[in-house]
């Protein structure tokens, strides 16, 4: 029999189980209903121990790091003791080991002759769980009794029988039941899928090896971790950012404050000085707090370590409740995405303090959530739930990604051609923007464009987004990204919409929205000329802001770049901008520039 100083069975079982949680993550995929799930894959899939310690978690979103454990935490609180073959758990309160309504969690306990030995767990963003809005999603309810319906922990199923109340409850509750349903049943396969496969582990290793390579799959990711940490630099660091507004009081900013004490393999990343809770629904859980947390410093420690229990052992997560990161009755939440995400950033912000040379700027400030629902003229629902985002910070070596995902969330984009089949709706345009993202040596990401033509008689959109107010900031003398826009009808009255918003719209409406530029790293008079003309060329950027921005004359005739005049723009931008030292962040352009040497 093998044991755990076995190093080959152990790295053996090690994979195996990861790659279990894998499948079930394409198990999802392949069986879900929502573009939500298959498309924006707005899901988690993991394996947990008996006692609901994660010990691995499998593809799709870091934003889901901190959301099992302490999900599986309320379950075994409420039910360590009434377990038994073929239950299966379920919840979604936010209030109760949950993140906000539209995340449901399926839980299924794995037993092997009679003993409990794992779980399998699976969260899903479900595309809608009732409330005051189709999609349940809105940044303006005030209150979580307005999103929708709260699942407390319960059975799912007892005994292998299916519990008919609560799924009465959610078909009266909801407005796409059968997409509910077929979702709830992709959780379900995904369990199945896992309890098979760990059943094929059992039988090769035995119970009682199979419970010591879990645990001992939890203590190397926690040794990885310490060890990473120990070779960062001991002491503490802060950081300061702002959300534009909550949606509900516009125009007043949000404070998002973070500090980070490390000392030896341990590390405390403290919320407190965030801002007190809001009343628009973009309040935080714990839960999501530490997602983004864990997100920041994963970014910086080595590849390879697992994402487990382990993990988070070596790294303290603090947020005071009440605070706009860690919300309490009556809290809404259910556009705590858009804090969860820029809480990431601001993670990215403290962390560049420590490390300056491995540590990007600022993303677009995403995820910008856009929700369309309505009727039919039959009267039958429609919801389309959409999450983009797509400019990464520059780097301190290389430009930030265009058109990728943020980091806190490994999310694709919608196919147009099967939301043009399957929802009353036209993307008219998905595009890169121009002389938006953050100019420095290394330029931030290039944002995007997307126009939504809307087909129906009425519907009503929910958006929430922001970088508005308060730009992805620049990191080392790099410049911010240009704000977000959105728009209603840009072609012909080209109203300006708010960040945030909930509105009506009619057959032939066209909202436009326009993501934030990331920001950009390092002095922009250092980049390099070739690397601008090059912008140029692919209509990333115009001649214009090229000038502007990195003191670079292109001569478009010729597409070359004129190096003299190039020489004394840069010199003339120096001596204006005057700088006694390179600023560390940036949220605003220096200025003079534009007109700097003329």
């Amino acid at each position: 029999m093998a044991t755990t100083s076995d190093p080959i069975a152990f790295e053996l079982f090690k994979n195996a189980i990861f790659s279990i949680a894998d499948e079930m993550a394409l198990t999802v995929v392949r069986t879900t209903y929502s573009g939500v799930l298959k498309d924006n894959m707005d899901f988690s899939t993991g394996f947990a121990d008996a006692e609901g310690k994660l010990v691995a978690q499998g593809l799709t979103l870091p934003g889901h790091l901190g959301s099992v454990p302490t999900a599986m935490e309320a379950i075994m609180r409420h039910f360590r003791d009434d377990m038994a073959p073929g239950d299966v758990f379920i919840m979604n309160d936010p209030f109760d080991g949950g993140m906000h309504l539209p995340d449901i969690f399926v839980f299924k306990p794995l037993y092997h002759k009679g003993e409990r030995l794992a779980f399998a767990c699976t969260v899903c963003h479900h595309t809608d769980v009732g409330g005051r809005v189709a999609g349940s999603n809105a940044s303006d309810s005030t209150e979580i009794y307005a999103e929708g319906l709260r699942i407390a922990p319960m059975k799912f199923y007892e005994a292998g029988k299916v519990n008919k109340t609560l799924m009465s409850f959610i078909e009266k509750n909801v407005r796409l039941p059968v997409r509910v349903f077929g979702d709830l049943r992709a959780q379900l396969a995904a369990c199945h899928i896992a309890e098979t496969q760990f059943a094929d582990l059992v039988k090769k290793y035995g119970a009682s090896q199979t419970r010591s390579f879990m645990r001992e799959t939890i203590d190397y990711a926690e040794r990885l971790t310490r060890a990473a940490l120990e070779k960062l630099p001991d002491g503490e660091w802060s950081f300061e950012d702002w959300i534009d507004d909550d949606g509900v009081d516009y125009g007043v900013p949000i404070r998002l404050f973070v500090t980070i004490r490390k000392r030896g393999g341990h590390m405390v990343v403290d919320w407190t000085g965030t801002h007190p809770q809001v009343k628009g629904a973009i309040n935080n859980t714990l839960s999501f707090t530490k997602a983004a947390s864990y997100t920041g410093v994963r970014s910086v420690l080595p590849p390879g370590i697992p994402n487990n229990e382990g993990v988070f052992r070596a790294i303290e997560v603090i947020c005071p409740p009440g605070t706009v990161g860690n919300g309490v009755l009556p809290a809404a939440c259910a556009a705590r995405g858009l804090t969860g995400f820029r809480m990431t950033d601001c993670m990215f912000g403290v962390l560049a303090m420590m490390l300056p040379d491995k540590v990007k700027a600022a993303g677009d400030g995403g995820n910008t959530g856009i929700s369309i629902g309505g009727y039919h003229a039959d009267r039958s629902p429609f919801i389309y739930v959409d999450f983009t985002c797509g400019a990464w910070g520059a780097r301190p070596w290389e430009d930030g990604l265009d058109g990728n995902s943020h980091m806190m969330a490994n999310m694709a984009s919608h196919s147009i051609e099967v939301t043009e089949v399957e929802q009353p709706i036209q993307i008219t345009a998905y595009e890169f923007v121009a002389d938006k993202a953050g100019a420095g040596r290394y330029r931030g990401g290039v944002p995007f464009r997307r126009d939504y033509r809307f087909l129906e008689a009425e519907g009503m959109l929910q958006v929430r987004s922001d970088r508005r107010d308060h730009r992805p900031f620049g990191l080392y003398g790099g410049n911010p990204g240009m704000p977000s826009e959105n728009y209603l009808n840009p072609d012909g009255e080209n109203r300006i919409l708010p960040g945030k918003l909930t509105m009506t719209v009619r057959r032939g409406d066209v909202f436009r929205h326009v993501l934030a530029g990331a920001g950009g790293w390092g002095d922009p008079l250092e980049r390099d000329p070739a690397a601008v003309l090059k912008d140029v060329r692919n209509e990333l950027l115009s001649p214009a802001k090229a000038l502007a921005d990195y003191g670079v004359v292109v001569d478009t005739a010729r597409w070359t770049v004129d190096a003299a005049a190039t020489t004394r723009q840069r010199e003339a931008m120096r001596r204006a901008r005057g700088w006694q030292a390179v600023p560390k962040v940036q949220w605003h352009d220096p200025q003079p520039l534009a007109r700097a040497a003329e």
